[in-house]
């Protein structure tokens, strides 16, 4: 079954670990802010009693997040071949893409501001079918401005929209 997602002649490039720190800060965000609203109701609603239970609730679900990400973000990988770009992700469902270059309408990168603190940034190839966009997230930002030269040069030598 490894051998349906991998990438013929050619190891995958994983992405950075930097990427499941920000998702990790972003869930824990969430789960703080969804945690001031349970609290927020439970004094409300005068239901004490359930504070224990929300606790548990939150605590389990900010474990198993943080544990998943991780994986997650380990899954994520792109290879590089002569005439197209392999990307993989998936902890559960696992995906495997390949985009011709000269398939590619165009590539764009792009950060956000935890992106931007940590120093990466995610590279998108748009191709004529919506249906089968890539995106590489996670990237260090001089990897990610490689990809990008690269892939437009790739596009442009196969004659692509680029």
């Amino acid at each position: 079954m490894e051998d349906l997602f991998a990438p013929p002649d050619a190891t995958w490039q994983r992405v950075s670990p930097r990427l499941a720190t920000a998702r990790r800060l972003s869930a824990l965000l969430t789960l703080l802010v969804l945690s001031g609203v349970a609290v927020a109701a439970l004094v409300v609603f005068n239901l004490d009693g359930w504070a224990v239970v929300v606790a548990v609730v939150a605590l389990a679900l900010g474990a198993w997040q943080w544990w998943f990400i991780g994986r997650v973000v380990r899954r994520w990988g792109y290879a590089e071949q002569a005439e197209e770009l392999y990307i993989t992700r998936g902890a559960l469902v696992r995906v495997l893409v390949a985009v011709p270059y000269g398939r590619m309408q165009y590539v764009d990168v792009n950060a956000g501001p935890l992106d931007r603190a940590l120093g990466i940034a995610t590279v998108t190839l748009h191709t004529a079918s919506p249906g089968t966009t890539a995106v590489i997230p996670g990237l260090p930002a001089l990897e990610a401005a490689r990809l990008r030269d690269r892939l437009t040069e790739l596009g442009e030598a196969r004659a692509a929209g680029l």
